[in-house]
């Protein structure tokens, strides 16, 4: 997320190829409808070595760096922030722009920045595995020159272990003439080329505060348009760091252009059919929405591509409107996915307005043509007019971001490739993980279960749904439910809680030794193709960690007095085989961590 605070005549046919019965639309929301009961803290905190998890952290083992389009030098205040750096010599063996890219050659006077600086914070998450060769892993996230500017591009990391080591990583080449490269996510074609779905866009600082200028006027660099939607393509075997594709027939490899600044791109993702038995198979579907800062409104899109083997692709079709709820509302957070059969589904969360996001409710668009007409939106019953949570939490400074989940299942049920929902419900006062499921196209909805199963009231957010080959549905996500270590323990220095000292959001006693509903890890819950838990939540964190310290501010230090900050709005969550994979973020140091600084961590466990 940037700035942006944020039935049809082939039904039958739909209907034609079900069988048995479906279970029965969902009637409500209900927190506290825990199938698998709840766990206390102690059984939950020890789930991590029961269940055999394991941690690597993956983007401490590299040292990166790239030279920003727009420097941003100031150091912030405490919780162990170190500023814009010069980079002390990277091992990535990426450019790290020791001349000025090619794309800042329209740079105005005072950009880019005099040289290069040290990537320190590798905020929000993704990960996918390779379809081909589930040894095969790549990881991307927001990769920080100064996380008191919010000053990014997006990077990755790739494994050919399944996870156990990161030998190749660095920035995603190709948009560094852009202030910022923001929101991680990639997909696999059919071949093992790798897309990276990227949302550049530019600004200058106003002031040393970090409040930002996107006046045409005043962008650093004149031969980039303000913001668009781009590709870049990582070819199947490629071993080098800078081995991406950025360009298509000669130029950037833009799906979509915004230089009037008025329909304002965010919030993309990609889909790409990867199953040979597809009749639309290697159809890359790429979706966003975008803002009406006019209209206060935003509408969804998809412009899709066909994937070719030597990691090109044929041109991007023109966008197409998404089928909406309600036209004249805010529609975002679109999560495309293919089912076995290469029908592609999406999420679409429909807001009433920009201006009262105080409730949302979900549905479901899909095609059955490979994307040339839409169908939609299907509604989740469950998730009508849910309570939206705060977009910062009690305690905390970071702020939220997309409240939903989605995904398809690999496994039929009663003939039928299931299709899965999970959101956010802030009814109570406190965030809740629901999941629902649906058993016949979207027509119909299971009632609402809730995910995280904590004894005493604390915020679990941020879910991401995935399912792997035999059926089994997971559901990770964020979890506040045990509390940052005590001062003199063990695991508070390595934790950082001493460096903890401004918080404008907490009225406890500072640094937050013992806190509750504060201290971060993450957790998962498996279930089964009928949504049968299996088991309890599973910690995947092997060490608590606190999310105050280095996060990036948002919105600059002067104008919110860093009490928006940011660890992340996109989670990292895959299977390979019957292993399941999360990418997440921690600041503990694990002993390679001095710093503090957010990294990402790659947790591993079995299915149960």
């Amino acid at each position: 997320m940037r700035r942006v605070q944020l039935a049809s005549l082939l039904v039958p046919v739909i209907l034609a190829i079900a069988s048995g019965p479906a279970p029965a639309a969902a009637t409500g929301a209900v927190v506290g409808n825990v199938p698998q009961r709840t766990q206390s803290d102690w059984a939950y905190a020890g789930s991590f070595a029961k269940n055999g998890v394991t941690n690597v952290f993956a983007t401490t083992q590299q040292t990166s760096c790239y030279r920003p389009e727009v420097p941003f030098l100031t150091v912030g205040e405490a919780r162990g922030y170190t500023g814009m750096t010069a980079c002390p010599g990277a091992t990535t063996g990426e450019d790290i722009g020791l001349t000025p890219y090619p794309n800042q050659a329209g740079s105005v006077s005072g950009y880019p920045a005099d040289g290069p600086m040290l990537v320190n914070e590798h905020s929000e998450s993704d990960l996918r595995v390779d379809p081909r060769n589930p040894n095969h892993l790549i990881g991307s996230s927001k990769w920080f020159a100064s996380a008191e500017g919010y000053n990014h591009v997006l990077g990755f990391y790739e494994s050919w272990d399944g996870g156990k080591t990161w030998p190749v990583q660095g920035h995603i080449p190709g948009y560094e003439g852009f202030t910022d490269d923001t929101d991680p996510v990639g997909a696999f074609d059919g071949y093992g080329n790798y897309y990276s779905l990227i949302l550049p866009y530019q600004f200058a600082y106003a002031n040393a505060t970090g409040s930002k200028l996107y006046q045409k006027s005043k962008l650093p660099n004149a031969a980039m348009p303000a913001e668009a939607v781009t590709v870049a393509v990582r070819p199947a075997g490629a071993k080098l760091a800078t081995d991406w594709i950025t360009s298509h027939n000669g130029s950037p490899d833009f799906v979509l252009i915004d230089d009037n600044q008025g329909q304002e791109p965010d919030k993309q993702w990609i889909a790409i059919d990867a199953n040979p038995n597809s009749p639309n198979f290697n159809t890359i579907y790429a979706m966003f929405v975008t803002f009406s800062f006019a209209g206060k409104m935003s509408h969804a899109y998809v412009s899709t591509a066909k994937a070719r083997p030597d990691g090109t692709h044929s041109d991007w079709s023109a966008p197409q409107r998404l089928p909406s709820e309600n036209a004249s509302a805010s529609d975002t957070y679109l999560l495309p996915h293919v089912d076995p059969n290469g029908v592609v589904w999406t999420s679409i969360t429909n807001f009433p307005s920009r201006q009262s996001r105080t409730f949302y409710s979900l549905g479901v668009d899909y095609s059955l043509d490979g994307g040339v007409t839409w169908q939609g939106p299907l509604a989740v019953p469950g998730a009508q007019n849910v309570t939206i949570p705060p977009e910062a939490y009690d305690n905390t400074t970071f702020t939220d971001g997309i409240v939903n989940t989605f995904t398809v299942g690999t496994a039929s049920v009663n003939g039928r490739y299931p299709i899965y929902m999970s959101w956010e419900d802030y009814g109570t006062g406190r965030d809740n993980i629901l999941l629902s499921g649906s058993f016949d196209g979207g027509l119909s909805w299971s009632k609402p279960i809730q995910v995280n199963d904590n004894v005493n009231p604390v915020d679990e957010f941020q879910p991401n749904l995935a399912a792997a080959a035999n059926g089994t549905v997971s559901v990770n996500f964020y979890d506040r439910r045990l509390a940052c270590p005590a001062n003199g323990s063990s695991e508070a220095i390595p934790a950082g809680i001493a460096l903890d000292t401004i918080n404008p959001h907490y009225a406890g006693t500072l640094p937050p030794y013992g806190a509750r509903n504060y201290c971060v890890n993450t957790s998962v819950q498996f279930y089964s193709a009928t949504l049968t838990p299996r088991g309890h939540n599973i910690r995947l964190s092997a060490h608590t960690w606190d999310p105050q310290l280095n996060a990036p501010w948002r919105y600059g230090s002067g104008l919110f007095a860093g009490k928006d900050t940011f660890i992340g709005d996109y989670f990292g969550n895959d299977f390979a085989g019957t292993m399941s994979l999360t990418s997440s973020v921690s600041t503990y140091n694990d002993g390679t961590n001095p710093n503090h600084y957010q990294q990402q961590v790659i947790a591993s466990v079995m299915i149960p």
